[in-house]
């Protein structure tokens, strides 16, 4: 079966470029996996974590293959798969997890305690995560496949709704997870900061979870223009004012129920100053302007490491939080990476029942796999569009 493969490549800050890259084998170092699939790549999609190591802000090495949101369809099986068969449609969580230590068995899949031998959890192409080769390529090979990935039930119908499926790989489980950990429920207010696709993908999920009002802040108009067509408000944070007093008039009270920083480590101050970065502006807004006893969910990337950093301390991933504020308002913080598998085969019924429409909410476009140097370039320049990449043209076939 072994053939042709081409992938995105890290080149190093600002450049990224499609190369041959080697043919997936169901191998593990130098012994077989037999627990793991062959897919070819349906749709890979540009993900704002993916932009953090192109813009050099990681310690990502030159020549790492990209890419951690895929959906593929089954061309090869070890042989200990059990309940996936060739042709089969999937959807890859971007979290690799053996599904047998105590996290997996918790259902903490995000921080798997085998997949990397540097640090709890790993992603396909992704700095620190394990070195697995990433899916913005036409194959790629998944391990631990009976447990990682989620089959589609029907393939017709999979095709005709593969823009908003390419999504459960991350976006729409990582903005449904953090409104979830911040606890979004009917009647409940939110705001949302960040426009980005995270950010749209949990306005759109604190309306599934039944928000009454879902409040979205950002710099870029475009963005903010992109929430308001499904029906949120929105708040442009290049203006002075405090965010309470912009809340007030909507909301009739200055303080909403629970807030999501969709933003993460490259943050950037609010108002005339917006372009000066202040990587705790946003858990630190989050905390002004959510009440006593509410929740902040934090989906939003924090690193180790980030060698851009304007400071030494934010160099190491040390932050100015306010933490006090926090403290005396009693709020609950939740972090870290979306445990996928939690939400996926739930936000794939909505899709498929036409509970919701997420792919028309991030704007899904789709490109091919060469275009995807000018995706990014387009993408890091703040455009309101998700990029999805279809390696061989199956979504435009």
């Amino acid at each position: 079966m072994n053939q042709g493969n081409r992938g995105v490549v890290y080149k190093g800050p600002g450049k990224v470029a499609v190369e041959s890259i080697p043919f997936p084998e169901l191998a593990l170092g130098k012994r077989k996996c037999e627990h793991g699939v062959i897919l070819k790549v349906i749709t890979t999609n540009i993900c704002g974590s993916d932009q953090h190591m192109v813009r050099g802000r990681t310690t990502a090495p030159e020549g790492l293959v990209l890419g951690h949101e895929i959906t593929g369809e089954v061309i090869e099986c070890g042989r200990d798969v059990e309940f996936l068969s060739v042709g089969d449609i999937v959807s890859v969580p971007f979290n690799i997890a053996c599904g047998r230590c105590r996290n997996c068995k918790e259902g903490q899949t995000g921080i798997c305690l085998n997949v990397n031998p540097a640090r709890p959890g790993a992603a396909y192409g992704y700095v620190d995560m394990g070195g697995w080769v990433g899916g913005q390529t036409e194959y790629v090979m998944v391990p631990y496949a009976d447990f990682n990935l989620l089959k589609f039930p029907d393939r017709e119908q999979s095709m005709e709704k593969i823009g908003d499926l390419t999504l459960l790989s991350d976006i729409f489980p990582t903005g449904f997870h953090g409104c979830y950990t911040a606890g979004v429920g009917p009647g409940s207010t939110v705001y949302i900061a960040g426009a980005g696709p995270v950010g749209l993908a949990a306005a759109v999920s604190a309306q599934l979870l039944g928000a009454a009002c879902v409040i979205v802040g950002d710099m870029n108009t475009e963005r903010l223009e992109q929430a308001r067509k499904f029906g949120c408000e929105t708040l442009d944070l290049r203006q002075d004012t405090p965010m309470a007093d912009m809340l007030e008039p909507i909301l009739g009270e200055r303080e909403v129920d629970s807030a999501v920083d969709a933003v993460g480590f490259e943050a950037r101050c609010h108002g005339h100053n917006h372009a000066h970065e202040q990587p705790a502006t946003v858990l630190n807004a989050c905390m002004d302007v959510t009440r006593a006893g509410g929740q902040i969910g934090i989906p939003g990337l924090y690193v180790t490491e980030d060698p851009g950093a304007s400071t030494s301390e934010a160099r190491l991933g040390n932050l100015s939080m306010r933490l006090g504020l926090g403290w005396a308002k009693s709020h609950s913080f939740h972090t870290g990476q979306c445990p996928v598998m939690k939400y996926h085969r739930q936000l794939m019924q909505a899709i498929l029942f036409d509970k919701v429409q997420i792919a028309k909410a991030v704007n899904v476009q789709f490109i091919s796999l060469d275009d995807a140097p000018r995706g990014y370039a387009d993408f890091d320049g703040g455009v309101a569009k998700k990029f999805v990449m279809d390696p061989h043209g199956s979504v435009a076939a």
